[in-house]
Order: C-alpha cells, then sequence, then structure tokens
C-alpha cells in the first residue's frame, strides 16, 4: 500500500466515522445551539485533541498496552462512563431546578460560560475517557501504515486527515445550530434541547459500564 492510497482509505473510514451521530455530534450541537459559540469552538478544539493523542499514543504502542491489559481498560472504562453519567446528570438536573424567567437576557443566562478553556476541558476529557476510541485506533490505524514507513510519523499523518475531517464536520454542525439558535432563545426550548443531550450523554455512559 502506497502512502497516497493509505491517506485515501483511511480518510473514507474515519469520514464515515465522523458523520455517524454520537456524543462529540451531541454536545458540540447543545453548545453551539445555546449561543456558545465560543465554548462550542472550545468543545471541539479538545476533542481533536483527544483524537491527537489517541493517535499518537496508538503510534508509540502505548494503546496497544492498554488494550492488551483488562485491567486498565475496564479503570478506564469505568472512568469514562463515570464522567459521562455525572456531566449528563448533571445537566438534567440543571432543568429541574427551576425554569429561567421568559424576559432573562442571553447575556445574563450565558454570562461567564462563553469560554474556549471550559469548551476545551470538556472537550479534551470526553474523548480520553472514552476507551473506544483507543481500542478503535488500536485496531484500525496499523493497518493503514505502510510497509517501511516510520509508524509514528505515519500514524501522525494519518490522525491528522481525522482531525481535519472532524473539524470540517464540526464547523458545519455549529454552522447548523446556529440556524436553531432563534427557536432556542425559549425557556422551553433550551429545556427541552439540554433534557435531551443529558439523557443521551448519561445513556452513552452506561452504555460504556456495561458494555465488554
Amino acid at each position: 500500500m502506497v502512502i497516497s492510497t493509505a491517506l485515501w482509505s483511511f480518510a473514507l473510514v474515519v469520514g464515515l466515522l465522523t458523520l455517524t451521530p454520537g456524543l462529540d455530534t451531541a454536545l458540540i450541537l447543545r453548545t453551539s445551539a445555546l449561543g456558545r459559540r465560543r465554548r462550542a469552538w472550545g468543545v471541539v478544539l479538545g476533542i481533536q485533541t483527544g483524537t491527537l493523542l489517541w493517535g499518537a499514543f496508538t503510534s508509540l504502542g502505548v494503546t496497544a498496552l492498554l488494550t492488551a491489559s483488562h485491567l486498565a481498560y475496564t479503570a478506564l472504562r469505568w472512568a469514562g462512563a463515570a464522567y459521562l453519567v455525572w456531566l449528563g446528570a448533571r445537566m438534567l438536573r440543571d432543568t429541574f431546578r427551576g425554569r429561567p424567567a421568559p424576559d432573562t437576557s442571553d447575556s445574563v443566562l450565558l454570562a461567564g460560560t462563553d469560554s474556549v478553556r471550559g469548551g476545551w476541558r470538556q472537550g479534551t476529557l470526553t474523548n480520553l475517557l472514552n476507551p473506544k476510541m483507543g481500542a478503535f485506533y488500536v485496531a484500525v490505524l496499523p493497518q493503514f501504515i505502510p510497509a517501511g514507513t516510520s509508524h509514528f510519523a505515519m500514524g501522525l499523518l494519518l490522525t491528522t486527515v481525522h482531525i481535519l475531517l472532524g473539524l470540517m464536520w464540526s464547523a458545519a454542525l455549529i454552522g447548523f445550530a446556529r440556524v436553531l439558535h432563534g427557536w432556542l432563545r425559549k425557556p422551553r426550548a433550551r429545556l427541552l434541547l439540554d433534557r435531551i443531550t443529558g439523557t443521551v450523554i448519561a445513556a452513552f455512559g452506561i452504555r460504556l459500564a456495561l458494555s465488554d
């Protein structure tokens, strides 16, 4: 397999993975639709930071050790599940603490929350605490590294392809969410979105905890 063929083939695989709705999609849409555009981009950058680290770890063989160790994988799986359930439960809890007054302005509701740093931290943790990302990279990445190439350099190049596709898809999601922003100015709509997103995130956490 030549390098160009490896890149196109890998792009097709991770492109399909990127387009599949999941936890990352839910976080980006929810954050952006509420008008927190800088935080949404922080979430995107955090997710891609996690992807870069998983790619680098895989290229160095670290995640192969993680996958080979049942105890290490189980510990990371439970940590990730606990984080997702806590994140989803907190989101759901906040929706039942009281509905904002109809005349409350968006600037007050969103004050102090629209920061890239906060979104980056959330996105990075969500990605790194998902051991299935590591398992996916261990299973898939080596198949696209041509013989005779540097595993680390080629692994990072393939990971960069994944990151670029993720950034493009995330930009489309954020643009789509801006269309919904007018509707989400209504308190009922915000509560509905948070309850849906919180349920999805908590469900992912429970599924991760119960998975083998």
